[in-house]
C-alpha cells in the first residue's frame, strides 16, 4: 500500500457540489407517465393546469387530470403539460419555490428518484419537500435539505430506463468481474446499499457519464485497496499517525485507530469525523464501523468522492459530470504524491483500471486521463 497524505476535510460535512452540464433532448427518453402521490396521498400538481411558465407546483387532491400526469424520463427530467419542473431561479437554497417551466436543459430541472422515495435535485443536493409539512390544498412544493420525513417521500413511476434493479448503472455482474478477487467484506450489496447517501453519484448527466462516472470511482478504488482486497492499511507502523492531536475533540477511539479502511481507505481523526457527521454516524468514536459493515465502508468512499478535492481543485464527482477527465479524480484523491510526473507509475495503474472498466460497461473512457 502507498503512503498515505494528510487529506483534511475541504468542504463542510455533508455539503455536495455537483455541476451538470449535460444538454438534454427535447423530449424524455424511456418515460414513465402517471401521478406522484406523496404526503396524505396527495398527488403533486400543476395549478390550474396551466402551462405557462412559473406556474406553481403544489400539493393536492388526486384527480387523475394532466395536471397531475408526470413523465418521469431517464434523462432526469419530470415533465407535465409539455414543460419541466424547475426549481425557481436556479437556487440551491432551502426553501427554493418549484414551478413549471420550459425545459432548456438546466441542472435546476434535474431529478433522481432515489430507491428511498426522495427526489431529489443534485446540484442542490436537496429532496423535493412540502412546505411547512402542510398537507393541505394548494400548498407549494420547494425543495430542502434532505430528512427523510414523510413530507420529502414521493411514490413515482418508474423510468422505464435501463440499469439494475438498485438504480446502479453497474450490474453485479459486471461488478464481478471488475473484481474477480475481491474480498468478500466488498459486497455488491454493501455498494448498491450505500448509495442514497449520495443519489447523485453516477446518476447525473447521459448514460455515457453515469458509467464513465461509476467506472472511474471503482477504478481509484481497485488502486487503493489491491482489487478490493485491503479492507485495512497494511503498513501498521503507520497507525499512530492519523491523530491530529490539535483537533478539539482529539481522539476518544485511541492514538492509533484512525488508520486507513475502506475503499478510499479513510484516515485521520478529522475525516473520521468530518464523515461521521455528514452521514450521521459516529465514526469518531467507533471507526471499526468502516472495517466492519460493508455499507458504511462504501459510504466513506463515495463521502469522499462526491464532497472532498483533496489536494485537487474539484471533487472526483464533479471532475467526471463536469467532463474535467479521469485525471483530475487522481489528483483529487492522490494528486500530491503521484500527479505531474511523481509516481507515473501509480497513475498508470488506475487508468488501466479505468480503461478495464470503461470496457466493461461499455462505454469510451473519454479524454484527460493522465494528471
Amino acid at each position: 500500500m502507498k503512503v498515505r497524505w494528510r487529506r483534511a476535510a475541504y468542504a463542510a460535512a455533508g455539503s455536495l457540489l455537483v455541476g451538470l452540464l449535460s444538454v438534454l433532448p427535447a423530449s424524455p427518453a424511456a418515460a414513465a407517465t402517471g401521478q406522484i402521490s406523496g404526503l396524505a396521498g396527495k398527488c403533486v400538481d400543476v395549478a390550474g393546469a396551466s402551462a405557462a411558465n412559473g406556474t406553481a407546483v403544489q400539493l393536492y387532491d388526486c384527480n387523475g387530470t394532466a395536471a397531475q400526469q408526470w413523465n418521469v424520463g431517464s434523462d432526469g427530467t419530470i415533465r407535465a403539460l409539455g414543460k419541466c419542473l424547475d426549481v425557481s431561479n436556479n437556487s440551491t437554497a432551502d426553501g427554493a419555490q418549484i414551478h413549471l417551466w420550459d425545459c432548456v436543459g438546466g441542472a435546476n430541472q434535474q431529478w433522481v428518484v432515489t430507491a428511498a422515495r426522495d427526489i431529489v435535485n443534485p446540484q442542490a443536493n436537496k429532496c423535493l419537500d412540502v412546505s411547512g409539512n402542510n398537507s393541505a390544498n394548494a400548498t407549494r412544493l420547494q425543495i430542502w435539505t434532505c430528512t427523510g420525513a414523510a413530507n420529502q417521500k414521493w411514490t413515482a413511476p418508474a423510468t422505464g430506463g435501463g440499469g439494475t434493479p438498485s438504480g446502479f448503472v453497474v450490474t453485479e455482474a459486471q461488478f464481478n468481474q471488475m473484481f474477480p478477487g475481491r474480498n468478500s467484506f466488498y459486497s455488491y450489496g454493501g455498494l448498491t446499499a450505500a448509495l442514497g447517501a449520495y443519489p447523485a453519484f453516477a446518476n447525473a448527466g447521459s448514460d455515457t457519464v453515469k458509467k464513465q462516472e461509476a467506472a472511474a470511482f471503482l477504478a481509484n478504488v481497485n488502486h487503493e485497496t489491491g482489487g478490493l482486497v485491503h479492507i485495512v492499511e497494511q503498513n501498521t507502523a503507520n497507525y499512530p499517525h492519523y491523530c491530529d492531536w490539535g483537533q478539539s475533540y482529539g481522539c476518544p477511539a485511541g492514538q492509533a485507530a484512525y488508520y486507513g479502511r475502506g475503499p478510499i481507505q479513510l484516515s485521520w481523526n478529522f475525516n473520521y469525523k468530518a464523515a461521521g457527521d455528514a452521514l450521521g454516524i459516529d465514526l469518531l468514536n467507533n471507526p471499526w464501523l468502516v472495517q466492519n459493515d460493508s455499507s458504511v465502508a462504501w459510504k466513506t468512499g463515495l463521502w469522499y468522492w462526491n464532497t472532498q478535492s483533496g489536494p485537487g481543485t474539484m471533487t472526483p464527482h464533479n471532475a467526471m459530470v463536469n467532463g474535467a477527465g479521469f485525471g483530475q479524480t487522481i489528483r483529487s484523491i492522490n494528486g500530491s504524491l503521484e500527479c505531474d510526473g511523481r509516481n507515473p507509475a501509480q497513475v498508470q495503474s488506475r487508468v488501466d483500471a479505468y480503461n478495464r472498466f470503461t470496457g466493461i460497461l461499455g462505454v469510451s473512457p473519454g479524454a484527460n486521463l493522465y494528471c
